[in-house]
């Protein structure tokens, strides 16, 4: 489950135990915005996640879903679930380097085997043990660029605020910058998006790696007007963003390649055109040739780039006709 549903879950159950006669379809469709399909599966998750949740109709007719237990803190979460959730977050924010998340993570865990029943932590415990292992053994492969966690807890500070950052950048003997963190873009490469005010209000990418030393100041600021990450990342293929370079991008498919490509979701902004011969045609709007080049190069010579020109002469050349599996 990705983050954002686990606190539409949390929202949902909120909701539930709130409400004295629960909550309906047709309530939380309105307060989700989503149809009546993903509602019901709100539901279905709501009664799998917990054991307290009972349900009655109303005199509308209407099905209405409540938390039996007035207290929420003692909502039942299913310990096993919950508990190798926690590990594999737990897992994941120290190989990011957030320890300050990981070590939140450890106390809410430490906390809900406290709570249990000696024999149903001890079952969990090694039911989430196993799990560990398992999903341990299909780890991405492959370098990683180190971030010093001490420079990510600050950035992570800095955004909560949000306060002013002053950093040093490409060295530990470059002249301190002051920005104003935005946010992060976490990938292959990370970056902080930030401001740099003697430079312009223009939010600027910096390598998370390349920041060396970052202490948070007692200065608060506002957001660029209408920010949002999700819009910001939007504008790169990958994580990298050249604002010369951003346009509409199109690549055809070739017949063969086509219903493979179909299953990718190449860019958030993607429309799909099937062609009569076979063929597929994508376009989306982004910047970043060097990350899309390196992506394309996978499919050889199955994918032809129509536009922009700078990415087509880029690839010239380079498409393979050897290689035997598409990606």
């Amino acid at each position: 489950m990705s983050f954002s549903k686990a606190q539409d879950l949390l929202r949902l159950a909120r909701m539930a135990q709130a409400r004295h006669g629960g909550v309906s379809l047709d309530e939380i469709k309105a307060a989700f915005a989503v149809s009546h399909r993903t509602a019901q599966r709100m539901v279905q998750a709501l009664e799998t996640t917990f054991q307290n949740v009972t349900w009655q109709d109303g005199p509308d007719r209407k099905r209405r879903w409540r938390l039996t237990d007035p207290m929420l803190d003692r909502m039942e979460l299913r310990s096993e679930s919950a508990l190798e959730a926690l590990d594999i977050a737990a897992r994941t924010a120290r190989e990011e380097g957030r320890l300050r998340h990981a070590r939140a993570l450890d106390d809410l865990r430490d906390g809900m085997i406290a709570r249990m029943p000696p024999v149903d932590a001890a079952r969990s415990e090694a039911d989430a043990e196993a799990v560990l292992m398992a999903l341990g053994q299909v780890a991405r492969p492959g370098p990683k660029v180190t971030v010093a966690p001490e420079v990510l807890d600050a950035i992570i500070e800095a955004l909560r605020g949000p306060f002013r950052l002053r950093m040093r950048y490409r060295g530990p003997d470059a002249p301190p910058r002051i920005v104003e963190p935005h946010g992060l873009l976490r990938g292959h490469r990370s970056y902080l998006v930030a401001r740099q005010p003697d430079r312009g209000e223009d939010l600027r990418n910096f390598r998370l790696d390349r920041i060396h030393e970052a202490r948070v100041l007692d200065e608060s600021f506002a957001f660029q007007p209408g920010f949002s990450i999700e819009d910001h990342a939007a504008r790169a293929f990958g994580v990298w963003q050249d604002p010369a370079q951003y346009g509409e991008v199109i690549w055809r498919f070739a017949p063969d390649a086509a219903e493979r490509a179909a299953e990718f979701r190449f860019h958030p902004t993607q429309s799909l055109e099937p062609q009569p011969d076979g063929s597929l045609i994508l376009r989306f709007h982004a910047a970043g040739w060097l990350e899309m080049a390196w992506h394309l190069y996978q499919w050889g010579d199955k994918v032809e780039v129509l536009a922009p020109e700078g990415l087509r002469k880029l690839v010239e050349g380079y498409q393979r006709s050897d290689f035997d599996a598409l990606p």
